[in-house]
């Protein structure tokens, strides 16, 4: 089954059409710039124009940076507060007239990385780490996912973690990789205390550079970089709105 997916990011939002099968994308990705002050007409607006483009009539999956239940929004650090307690999935099937599933960004990497990627086929706890403008997580047991775990945001050094150790914080205080990556490494080592998992993904677009900063993560468990890199978001979104699809026939929004 083919399904748009559309990740929705702090910077940028990213669209293609994926191979559900297969896991592949089966378009270039087009990639727009997410608006200033990204409330949800301006971000409606930039998935009409991503559907638009692809030419798209059909299931769509949409990932968003925060808490999301049944296509609600309940938490937005990385957007605006707008969002909150807006109806997702409603607003973007209106705007773009495809029936919309959606999900946290991390939860649909996770997905992506235990479907086809860095975790396919591994049983027991894995926690997919994505690190960009904050720090997001999913976590799964034998490739059942417990949605929306916002581990990011778990208290550390005084603050939210992602504000110590994400990618953004390395870009923004100019860290070189030995530093960024003893401060990943912290942060990894609180989440296995909590967990204690078999596997660590580590996700992002930071992850095509895994040889820059793995050397200096220090922690128990196993890590690997994710296969999907930043692809992952569009493919995992891409393959919730598929399983979805599969198990309820999906209305068109009217």
């Amino acid at each position: 089954m083919k399904v748009l997916g559309i990740d929705i990011g702090g910077t940028g939002i990213k669209g293609a059409v994926v191979d559900t099968k297969r896991g592949v994308l089966k378009t270039d990705r087009l990639r727009l710039l997410t608006p200033e002050h990204p409330d949800p007409a301006k971000v409606s607006a930039v998935l009409a124009t991503i559907v638009s483009h692809f030419d798209w009539d059909g299931p769509i999956g949409c990932t968003f940076p925060g808490v999301t239940k049944d296509g609600t929004i309940h938490t937005a650090a990385n957007l605006v507060p707008d969002w909150i307690g807006q109806d997702a999935a409603a607003t973007f099937g209106r705007a773009t007239g495809c029936p919309v599933t959606v999900l946290n960004d991390a939860d649909a990497a996770g997905l992506a990385e235990t479907a086809f990627g860095a975790a396919a086929a591994r049983r027991g706890v894995v926690v997919t780490v994505t690190l960009g403008t904050g720090i997001g997580t999913a976590v799964l047991h034998d490739g059942v996912l417990m949605p929306n775990t916002e581990l990011g945001h778990l208290p550390l050094h005084g603050g939210d973690a992602e504000k110590y150790a994400s990618e953004l914080v390395r870009e923004r205080e100019n860290l070189d990789y030995p530093t960024w990556g003893g401060r990943v490494g912290e942060y990894l080592r609180l989440l296995e205390d909590l967990l204690w998992p078999d596997l660590f993904v580590i996700g992002g677009g930071i992850s095509k550079r895994a040889d820059k900063f793995f050397p200096y993560i220090e922690c128990r468990t196993e890590i690997v970089a994710a296969r999907l890199l930043n692809q992952a978001g569009i493919v995992g979104a891409a393959l919730a709105a598929a399983q979805r699809h599969a198990k309820h026939k999906l209305k068109r929004p009217k």
